[in-house]
């Protein structure tokens, strides 16, 4: 119980940032990247060892984007220009334009090279079929359904293989899923398809949405673990999992991943403990509120440790260590 684990994303060091550009203006080569990736990848785990943290993310060095990453791996896919996400940020939105297949596995060698790198253990990582769908264009499928369920299938697939490489977490990112809530019905049967048969823990990384049109119909959503912000939100979010009760697990989201200050561990403290009323200390998990790639590497860093430290109090405080 009150294991800590991350989100997913990390900030990129600067020489992996400074690597991808060059790459695109054709100064290195894919290995040169490809190197660097796995660098920064190792630095990575080996902060999180340093720091205490329970299961453990790769960090994605090797992804620009979530959802641009997978497009350019699967069969009927295109990218557009580049489209705003929030604020500064952009992505180059893929376009479904064909019947979408899967040539091979997307993540599961990289997955079973950063496992290999520790002992602990290392979520597989994917974005789910209907964020997918919904940050894409679609110019083929005749219906929104009919895209999402082609894509459940593919990712169902990935989820299947990285069972089978060892995987014992793997989290599908829906954060679609909280800002359509009219859609939930359809992210549900999606995810019926990605997680059939799966024995693994799964995982669903849900944000920055109306938790309230969603609740307690997100609990139908087919994982064992739905990761939710907090943090951002000033814990106001909570009362809305009172009633009726939660019946999944639950990571609690308890540090801002949009802000630079740094919480003090007494934040952190305060934080886990209003969820604990709401949440059995057996149902919770612990983590940032989303990725922590907009942070800069010691934003990263400092907020994770003070994550751990403030996790570890907790639970010596209910006796659980």
């Amino acid at each position: 119980m009150l294991e800590t684990t991350s989100v997913g994303s990390f900030p990129k060091p600067d020489y992996l940032v400074t690597a991808r550009g060059a790459l695109q203006r054709g100064e290195i080569a894919a290995p040169e990247l490809r190197a660097l990736e796995e660098r920064a990848t190792r630095e990575w785990i080996k902060i999180q060892e340093d720091i205490g943290i329970d299961i453990l993310v790769h960090g994605e060095m090797e992804r620009g984007d979530m959802t641009t990453f997978f497009a350019e791996r699967l069969v009927g896919y295109g990218v557009s220009g580049l489209v705003r996400s929030y604020g500064n940020r952009y992505y180059r939105k893929p376009i479904i334009d064909g019947v979408l297949d899967r040539p091979q596995p997307m993540t599961v060698d990289w997955y079973r090279w950063v496992q290999s790198l520790t002992t602990k253990p290392v979520k597989g990582m994917l974005t789910g079929a209907y964020t997918m769908c919904d940050w894409s264009f679609d110019e083929h499928y005749a219906s929104r359904r009919d895209a999402v369920l082609a894509l459940a299938e593919i990712i169902h697939e990935e989820v299947r293989d990285l069972e089978a490489a060892g995987a014992r977490y793997i989290q599908i990112d829906e954060p679609a899923i909280s800002t359509r809530p009219d859609e939930i019905d359809l992210a549900i049967e999606a995810m019926e398809i990605v997680t059939d048969g799966i024995k693994a823990t799964t995982i669903s990384h849900i944000c920055y949405g109306d938790f309230a049109k969603i609740y307690p119909r997100i609990l139908s959503l087919p994982v064992d673990v739905l990761d939710l912000e907090f943090a951002n939100s000033g814990f106001a979010n909570l009362e809305i999992f009172k009633r009726p009760k939660f019946t999944k697990k639950v990571t609690v989201g308890v540090i801002d991943v949009h802000s630079h200050v740094i919480e003090t561990r007494s934040q952190v403290v305060d934080g886990i403990h209003r969820a604990l009323r709401v949440f059995d200390p057996e149902q919770v998990w612990i983590d940032p509120d989303c990725g922590l790639k907009t942070r800069t590497v010691p934003e990263a860093i400092d907020k994770l440790k003070v994550m751990v430290e403030a996790t570890q109090q907790v639970k010596h405080e209910l006796g659980f260590s």
